[in-house]
């Protein structure tokens, strides 16, 4: 089920939402048990076969963390639960490679050997890297003795609470557990609900009005050069930015709906985006995009691989190796892995910069001039990152960047081929994505990030106005609704 659905909007949400606060006044239990069981409708309702796996998956772990926090109580069995927490993390890493990885690896062995070995078609189950993720870091902080409580029907919510369970944020079992402990959080607060349909709002409109709208753009010239086609550097530069406009707005119209819809639960899920292409370096981007994966990959990957407290040549690897799995988590294909690399170069350059350039100069550049030069190449080097990350394989890839970086020039023409075809298409002109283009721009650069909007408090009128500004946007990006759109991030 997709948030930006008339199924979701209009039914779903509100039987959950009237649902959980009703069961409430009978017991927190019940109301609690309401919303993990429609979390598993939400997610079954795309497949119900998943539904048992992610059952599975919640169970396993579940005992595997009772298992490890009951070792933990004896110090004679440390070793114990270091056994369990090795076996159980090994488990999920299985599960997960099995589904995402296997194909991917078979094909890259036939390509190599000339074999043809095959497993048959695999379905990726949608959100299984988050659910993993979750439960990995539950497994982890049980080890570590920061998980206090073990109550399975809060636990299930924890992993299973619809607003993150498809695409994040990924949480930390600390973030959420103490909530639904919270009495205050099972009653309607009018200013969550408030302030969770504004949010929701401006994640749908940018959804619907802006992500949509770069689809075209972007899926015509990338299905280009996979077919080999020349590209001049409009041509490539146009599709490259508008890639890279419609997974922002589309990565940071869910990540606000997902907050929104929490809050309407009285939840406040962790902020998962800060307006990245505000960032003035590559270290800042990572502070601001994913920002619970940037944390996941720092806390339980970077840091156990030793970090920086083993010199700096370690420390350079280290950062290497964990943008390589970062990008090899978002997806299995050679194009993920080098974005990975590519950003783990990236930061590596930038941490070296500072080191050995900026902290040795004797002078300091002006704020301005830094903050200009260094977010313009941080947003160039982030665009070229992007068209890997987008491309259907490396020879296209490949294609857009020489296109990119070259010296060719002829009027701009969009593509979209169509069964081997090519079709130019009249509703995608150069002026037409200009116009969009631009004030999207502005958006990110200039706007502040959703999370840093709220109401305004005030007197009847000023509520009722802010109410009809809400409402009619609202009606705006659902009159946009049509084809079948799901968010990007669904498919790592």
């Amino acid at each position: 089920m997709l948030f930006n659905s008339y199924t979701f909007i209009f039914l779903y949400l509100p039987i959950v939402l009237s649902g959980y606060f009703w069961f409430a006044r009978i017991n927190h239990v019940f109301s609690a048990a309401w919303l993990a069981l429609a979390s598993l409708f939400f997610y079954g309702y795309w497949n119900p076969a998943y539904i048992g796996l992610l059952l599975g998956s919640i169970i396993c772990n579940y005992t595997f963390g009772l298992w490890i926090a009951k070792a933990g109580l004896k110090s004679a069995t440390k070793g114990t639960q270091k056994s369990i927490l090795i076996f159980s993390i090994t488990a999920n890493l299985l599960l997960l490679g099995y589904y995402k990885y296997v194909n991917f690896f078979i094909s890259s062995i036939n390509s190599v050997a000339a074999t043809n070995w095959s497993v048959g078609e695999i379905i990726l189950p949608l959100g299984i890297s988050f659910f993993t993720f979750t439960q990995i870091a539950f497994l982890v902080d049980t080890y570590q003795g920061k998980v206090k409580e073990y109550n399975f029907i809060h636990y299930t919510l924890f992993v299973t609470y619809f607003p993150h369970l498809l695409a994040g944020p990924v949480l930390h079992h600390r973030e959420m557990m103490p909530q639904l402990q919270q009495q205050k959080n099972y009653q309607i607060n009018w200013d969550n609900i408030a302030n969770g349909t504004l949010l929701f709002t401006l994640g749908l409109c940018k959804k619907t009005l802006l992500a949509d709208s770069f689809a075209p753009y972007s899926n015509a010239i990338f299905r280009a050069a996979q077919h080999g086609l020349p590209l001049t550097i409009y041509e490539a530069w146009s599709g490259a930015l508008a890639y890279t406009m419609q997974i922002y707005f589309d990565f940071s119209g869910y990540t606000d709906m997902a907050l929104g819809i929490a809050l309407l639960f009285n939840i406040r899920l962790p902020i998962n985006f800060d307006s990245p292409y505000k960032a003035k370096s590559i270290i800042d981007f990572w502070r601001r995009w994913h920002m619970t994966l940037s944390r996941y990959l720092r806390d339980y990957l970077y840091i156990p691989l030793g970090g920086n407290r083993k010199g700096k040549a370690r420390r350079y690897l280290n950062l290497l190796l964990t943008m390589l799995l970062g990008g090899l988590w978002h997806g299995a294909g050679w194009t993920f892995v080098i974005w990975g690399v590519l950003h783990g170069v990236y930061l590596t350059i930038n941490h070296l910069w500072h080191e050995q350039v900026t902290t040795k100069l004797p002078f300091t550049f002006p704020v301005w001039l830094s903050a200009t030069v260094g977010g313009t190449i941080t947003f160039v080097a982030v665009v070229a990152a992007w068209v890997m990350f987008r491309a259907y394989d490396l020879s296209s890839a490949s294609l857009m960047l020489n296109a990119m970086f070259g010296i060719e020039s002829r009027p701009i023409t969009f593509f979209d081929v169509t069964h081997g075809k090519l079709l130019i298409t009249s509703d995608m002109s150069g002026k037409s994505f200009v116009e969009l283009l631009i004030p999207s721009l502005l958006w990110v650069w200039l706007l502040p990030n959703s999370s840093r909007i709220k109401l305004i408090k005030g007197n009847l009128l000023v509520v009722l106005i802010q109410a009809i500004v809400v409402f009619y946007f609202l009606c705006v990006a659902i009159d946009q609704f049509g084809s079948y759109s799901p968010f990007l991030y669904f498919q790592f």
